[in-house]
């Protein structure tokens, strides 16, 4: 009887020892990035959003490339964006173009040969 109530006294006592953590801290695996460009203090690897997450897995060297070249891409598409839209709105035009206004007027005015070229363009440079 002694024997039963011991062990069920170390079987409740069991029960308040604390579980073991199997999550592992988002800090520890941005170790690995740590000495990447654009990783600085304070924030170190800033990822609030999860986004160099590939479902469950973790940081990954793979996607975190892809990554950079994605937005080293985007980045230059949108400089030459605001580069073509000041060079239209001061006033120069390719020849054939002369009657297309500047600004988002121009969305209106584009025939339809130019819309095509433009998917054309943006299709091939995200397939890219």
């Amino acid at each position: 009887m002694k024997l039963a109530i011991i062990t069920s006294f170390i079987a409740s006592a069991a029960a308040f020892v604390p579980a073991k953590q199997s999550g592992v801290s988002s800090a520890l695996q941005a170790e690995a990035f740590s000495d990447e460009l654009g990783v600085q203090a304070p924030l170190g690897l800033y990822d609030p959003l999860g986004v160099l997450k590939k479902g469950d897995e973790p940081l990954d060297r793979e996607r975190f490339e892809e990554l950079r070249f994605l937005e080293i891409k985007h980045g230059r598409v949108a400089m030459l964006g605001v580069v073509g839209y000041l060079v239209t709105y001061a006033g120069i035009r390719f020849p054939g173009a002369e009657d297309i206004p500047a600004g988002w007027a121009a969305w209106g005015a584009l025939p339809t040969d130019v819309w095509l070229q433009m998917i054309a363009t943006w299709a091939t440079m995200e397939a890219a």
